[in-house]
C-alpha cells in the first residue's frame, strides 16, 4: 500500500481522467486535474506556452502533441527523427526541439506550428538537451560514454551559428539550465555520474563561458535542474537524497533550502515569478507530483495513478500564469500503455 499522504487533492484514475476527492477545508482550492491520453508510450518533455501545450514523443517517436490549455490535443507535428527535449524562447513564440538521432535542432513557430529553423550540430553529436539565454541556445551533446559536451546557438547572426565544444569538459551526459531573466548564466548538471557533479559558467561576450565553480557529491543520478529567474539559485532533482535540493550559482559549493518529496526524485520546475517550486519522482508507491511556496510550505500534491503511471523523467511544465502544472506519465517500463498529460490545476497564492 501507499504510505498516507496530506494531498491537496487525493486523485483516482478512471478511463475519463482524474476524479479528485478534496477535504473538508480544501473543497473550493482548486478546479478537478484532467487527464488525456497520448498516441505514443514513453514521452521526452512538456513545455507550455499558455494557450498551447507540447509534448514530445520520445526517442522512438516521430511526434510532438500540441494540446490545448486544458489539455485536449488540437494538433500533431509529425515526420520529426526522435524528438527528446523541447525549449521555448523567451517570448513563448519560438519552440526548439532536439533530435539527437538527426544531429539536428529544429525551430516551430508556436502560433502556426510552421518550421522556422533547422540547425545541424554536426555528425556524430547527438544533441538531446536544451537550455535558451538570449540570443543563445545553449544545448547539451554526446551520443555515448564521456563524448558529452556544451555548444551553442547564436541566433542573432544570419545565418545562426553553431559552435560545439564550449566548454572544455567532458560529461557523460550534460544537461544545461539557463534563468529566465538573466542571459549570463548557465548551469551544468552531468547526468552520467553517481554521484553526480554540477557546474555553473558565467556567459560572456560571444556567447563564451567562464567557470565560476563546481561541486560534487551532491546525490545519485541527476535527473532534471531549474535556475530560478534572476540566476541566483539552481534547483535540481536527483535519484537520491529524497528531496529538491539548491545551490547557489555564485558559489555551487554553498547550499540552500531542500524540499523533501517522495523517494527517486526525477522532475523539477519553477514558476516564472520564482515564488513556487514543484518537483515530481519516480515513485510507484508514493505520491508524484509535490507543490510547494518558495519558502518550503506545501501548497499541493498529487497523485497520477500508481504503478500504472509514474511521472517521466523532467516530465513537468508550468503555464504561464502559474495557475496549472503540466505532468506527462508512462507505464514506467515497458511503454506499451499510451502515456498521459496530466492537467494539474493548483490554488492561487
Amino acid at each position: 500500500m501507499r504510505r498516507p499522504l496530506v494531498l491537496l487533492a487525493a486523485l483516482v484514475m478512471s478511463l475519463g481522467g482524474l476524479a479528485v476527492a478534496p477535504g473538508p477545508a480544501q473543497a473550493q482550492a482548486a478546479a478537478e486535474p484532467t487527464v488525456t491520453r497520448l498516441p505514443f508510450g514513453h514521452p521526452a518533455d512538456v513545455v507550455s506556452a499558455g494557450d498551447r501545450v507540447f509534448i514530445s514523443g520520445g526517442r522512438d517517436a516521430t511526434q510532438i502533441v500540441v494540446a490545448s490549455a486544458a489539455g485536449a490535443i488540437t494538433a500533431t507535428i509529425d515526420g520529426l527523427e526522435g524528438p527528446t527535449d523541447l525549449q521555448l524562447s523567451t517570448d513563448r513564440r519560438t519552440l526548439y526541439v532536439a533530435l539527437p538521432s538527426a544531429d539536428k535542432i529544429v525551430a516551430y513557430d508556436t502560433g502556426s506550428l510552421t518550421q522556422s529553423a533547422v540547425h545541424d550540430t554536426a555528425g556524430g553529436t547527438c544533441p538531446s538537451t536544451l537550455a535558451y539565454a538570449g540570443r543563445y541556445l545553449f544545448f547539451g551533446y554526446g551520443c555515448s560514454g564521456e563524448s558529452g559536451e556544451i555548444g551553442k546557438i547564436d541566433l542573432a547572426r544570419q545565418p545562426a551559428v553553431v559552435t560545439t565544444g564550449l566548454t572544455g569538459q567532458r560529461f557523460g551526459a550534460p544537461r544545461p539550465a539557463t534563468a529566465l531573466r538573466n542571459s549570463k548564466v548557465l548551469f551544468v548538471g552531468d547526468e552520467g555520474g553517481s554521484p553526480w557533479t554540477g557546474y555553473s559558467y558565467t556567459i560572456g561576450a560571444g556567447g563564451t563561458l567562464t567557470s565560476v565553480g563546481s561541486t560534487s557529491q551532491l546525490g545519485g543520478n541527476l535527473s532534471d535542474a531549474a535556475v530560478d529567474p534572476t540566476g541566483a539559485t539552481v534547483y535540481t532533482a536527483s535519484g537520491s537524497p529524497y528531496r529538491l535540493q539548491s545551490f547557489s550559482m555564485a558559489d555551487p559549493t554553498r547550499t540552500g533550502p531542500s524540499y523533501s518529496i517522495a523517494p527517486y526524485p526525477n522532475a523539477v520546475e519553477l514558476t516564472r515569478d520564482g515564488t513556487r517550486i514543484a518537483g515530481g519522482s519516480d515513485a510507484a508507491y508514493d505520491g508524484d507530483v509535490f507543490v510547494f511556496d518558495i519558502d518550503g510550505t506545501s501548497v499541493a500534491a498529487f497523485d497520477l495513478g500508481g504503478r500504472d503511471h509514474l511521472l517521466t523523467r523532467g516530465g513537468l511544465a508550468w503555464a504561464p500564469n502559474g495557475r496549472r502544472l503540466y505532468a506527462i506519465s508512462d507505464d514506467g517500463s515497458a511503454y506499451q500503455a499510451p502515456a498521459q498529460l496530466h492537467v494539474l490545476p493548483v490554488p492561487a497564492a
